[in-house]
């Protein structure tokens, strides 16, 4: 299994909350065994730069692929892009 791990933040005077429903619109995507987005609550003692979480998780790497290639994924990503100012993404390889 793969999980993906995005997290972004958002420019001053966006609202979270419209970057967060902009994002749920990837859980459209039929490619994810499971997908999330969620705001970030900020509790950490060190940082709390981060705004929002994307999770999902993936059977395999065809599987991540072809939600990358699906074009709701291209649609969300230039209607979430201008609202955002930093992105980090991750997928990793999940321990059996």
């Amino acid at each position: 299994m793969i999980r993906h791990i995005v997290f972004f933040t958002v420019k001053p005077d966006t609202d979270v909350e419209t970057v967060r429903e902009g994002l749920m619109n990837l859980g459209r995507i039929p490619h994810s065994s499971h997908f999330e987005v969620t705001v970030n609550r900020k509790v950490d003692l060190f940082g709390n730069e981060i705004d929002i979480v994307v999770y999902a998780e993936f059977e395999n790497e065809a599987a991540l692929h072809a939600f990358k290639a699906d074009p709701i994924y291209s649609e969300t990503t230039a209607s979430v892009r201008p609202m955002r100012e930093l992105r980090f993404s991750a997928d990793v390889v999940a321990a059996s």
